[in-house]
């Protein structure tokens, strides 16, 4: 059994119990099962985000990307969590000013990018982040924050670099300069296993016209900071209209999905591999 499913089980447990305690309307029945929704609603990039004052490493960093995608390690470490494989756990040191570190800002609520059991930090940009620190000859730190604040934690000097789950995006421009790309990703929609709403649908198209005929009394849940809440409020840079309904924030798309099987919201929208996770968390459970 990955550590990684025994985080999410130990959270999502702890959550469920939070959540239903405070919601006393939570419905007394139905599914407290998940399904994804099998259509891209997007077609993104991830990256890292550097220090803009620190071009070198910039350098250093675009030529490890580079190399990890040619010798077949990105790949490695990416079917840890997308297959069967081991993931592999990762500390971080003190930060002390006085050492040679490379401190990386990330948010460790992003399985299976970036996650905590225990103390020690998992997930695929943490295990490239490990090596990265090797490759530069430094000290890892990890400084682990709300998604919002990672690329204003790189852009205010407090970190080296964002690792976090990263799409490119316009307006995080002025905090960080991005990297080579590592990783395509998309957002897709997470629903009750017994909601039918999309079960006809074929394409990204019949799914927006779905969520376009909403109710603006509808809830979509997403986790705050992420391309899910540009994608349902809607964003000027990415092309994205949004959508008529309520848009509901959360610190993780586990509270977003954990708050949608007690009944307080209808929808959640999140990057397509936390979303792969996630479910497949709380329906072991369920």
């Amino acid at each position: 059994m990955k550590k990684g499913f025994i985080f999410s089980v130990a959270m999502l447990m702890l959550c469920s119990f939070i959540l239903a305690g405070c919601n006393s309307n939570s419905p007394s029945s139905g599914s407290k099962r998940a399904k994804v929704i099998e259509i891209p609603l997007t077609q993104e990039e991830y990256a890292f985000g550097v220090d803009k004052s620190q071009p070198e490493l910039l350098e250093k960093v675009n030529e490890f990307i580079s190399q990890i995608k040619a010798d077949g390690t990105l790949e490695k470490i990416s079917d840890k969590y997308f297959r069967d494989g081991e993931p592999q756990a990762v500390e971080s040191a003190v930060e002390d000013s006085s050492k040679d570190q490379l401190v990386v800002a990330t948010n460790a609520a992003f399985e299976p990018f970036e996650y905590m059991v225990g103390d020690k930090y998992y997930g695929i940009d943490i295990e490239i982040a490990a090596l990265l620190a090797e490759y530069l000859g430094k000290e890892l730190v990890i400084k682990n924050m709300d998604f919002d604040a990672v690329c204003l934690s790189v852009g205010q000097g407090k970190a080296d670099i964002a690792m976090s789950g990263l799409t490119v995006k316009e307006d995080r421009k002025e905090y960080v300069t991005f990297t080579d790309t590592y990783h395509n990703a998309s957002q897709m929609l997470i629903v009750r296993e017994d909601d039918t709403t999309f079960d006809n649908c074929k394409t990204a198209a019949d799914v927006e016209a779905i969520l376009s005929g909403l109710s603006s009394d509808s809830k979509i849940g997403v986790q705050l900071g992420t391309t899910g809440q540009f994608y349902v409020e809607g964003d000027e840079d990415w092309g994205f209209e949004g959508y008529d309904v309520k848009c509901i924030g959360y610190k993780s798309g586990s509270l977003a999905v954990q708050d949608m099987l007690n009944g307080n919201i209808d929808f959640v929208v999140i990057d397509e591999a936390p979303a792969q996770s996630i479910v497949r968390a709380i329906n072991e459970l369920n």
